[in-house]
């Protein structure tokens, strides 16, 4: 059965939601800008970095979590399923490194690293929960 959210949960939904709103559509205004309007110079560097900003506001907002989180169980999760996230990434983008210097796979987009974080450490979180059920 679902126990309600805490009070840190609610603040991190409070500072994660926005903050991933704003990659949606920095990185589409960004694009969008790049596609269309064909800058140069600084102007380019700037929209090319800009969907990095709200993805400091996400990682920003689960470290917060981390730390404002009062209950010992729920950090003891939320750090097992980062960790497990972690591990995944690592031995993922390790792997496919080796596996392309060989040119046995594409050069993928490095910015697909954070996704793949996110959804590693998404999907753990019910593993690690039923450990203790």
């Amino acid at each position: 059965m679902a126990q309600p959210m805490s009070l840190a949960g609610r603040r991190y939904m409070a500072r994660f939601t926005p903050a991933m709103l704003g990659y949606v559509a920095v990185l589409c205004g960004a694009l969008w800008s790049i596609t269309h309007l064909s800058p140069s110079g600084p102007m380019l560097w700037v929209l090319a970095v800009a969907p990095a900003i709200p993805v400091i506001a996400v990682i920003a907002s689960m470290g917060l979590y981390l730390v404002e989180e009062t209950d010992e169980f729920l950090r003891s999760v939320l750090v097992q399923s980062m960790l497990w996230g972690i591990g995944v990434t690592l031995t993922l983008t390790t792997a496919w490194g080796f596996l392309e210097n060989a040119g046995l796979l594409p050069h993928p987009p490095l910015y697909l690293i954070f996704p793949l974080f996110c959804g590693s450490f998404g999907l753990a979180q019910p593993f690690v929960r039923r450990r203790y059920q």
